[in-house]
């Protein structure tokens, strides 16, 4: 990767862990954050991966000190979406993209390419680190983030509302799965952390099943 000190950047935002650690590390590694970007379901109320309410996101960015910026798109024109965004980041300066991959390679190919038609570079700071080094880093630094969504049929439901911590790697390690959900398994949000100026508080209500995932619904208060 390239050095990102003193280079702003937008960083894709999903509100989960993966997403804020790699935006942890671009700050480490002195870059200036200028933008959280996160795509919207159609309707525009909702993160299109995770489904988390738009005032819940806006609490996060509010949090982080970070102005967030959101589309609605469909999957089918996510990536469209995604690439008309760019050009205004990069009139104001933006220079890089921060993401949250670990080691799917279609995923560093995606993100490279869309980028490239702007001429952003990538940056992937959790890349090919191991599963649980990761988990244990997010925790070590005092990170908190809970379950909201689970594959069905992949992981129980009696993992939604849980809390990334000693507890949930140990039990998560006997399941047949990536340890960090790097394939979907599950999503998190992320509600405190070093780079938190506050925490963000939440409130569970209903678990809902949608295309194959369970959700549990999630607030701020």
């Amino acid at each position: 990767m390239k050095p990102i000190k003193d280079i702003p950047f937008f960083c894709s935002w999903s509100g989960g862990k993966d997403s804020c650690l790699a935006l942890y590390h671009a700050i480490q590694a002195g870059g200036k954050p200028r933008f959280l970007l996160t795509i919207l379901d159609e309707t525009g109320e909702r993160s299109r991966s995770h489904a988390l309410p738009v005032a819940l996101l806006e609490k996060q960015a509010q949090a982080l000190g970070i102005p967030i910026v959101t589309r609605s798109a469909s999957w089918d024109d996510y990536e469209k979406v995604f690439i008309e965004t760019l050009p205004e980041f990069k009139r104001q300066g933006v220079q890089f993209g921060v993401f949250g991959d670990i080691d799917l390679e279609d995923h560093l190919a995606w993100c490279r390419r869309v980028c490239g038609y702007t001429g952003i570079e990538t940056y992937h700071p959790l890349w090919q680190r191991e599963r649980s080094d990761l988990l244990n880093e997010f925790i070590g630094l005092g990170f908190k983030a809970t379950i909201i969504s689970v594959k069905q049929g992949i992981l129980s439901t009696d993992f939604l509302g849980k809390t990334i911590d000693k507890d949930f790697i140990a039990e998560v390690k006997n399941q047949d799965i990536d340890i960090c959900g790097e394939k979907g398994e599950y999503h998190t949000v992320v509600t405190d952390g070093p780079i938190f100026a506050e925490a963000v508080t939440i409130k569970m209500r209903k678990q809902t099943l949608i295309d194959g995932y369970w959700f549990l619904e999630v607030v701020s208060e």
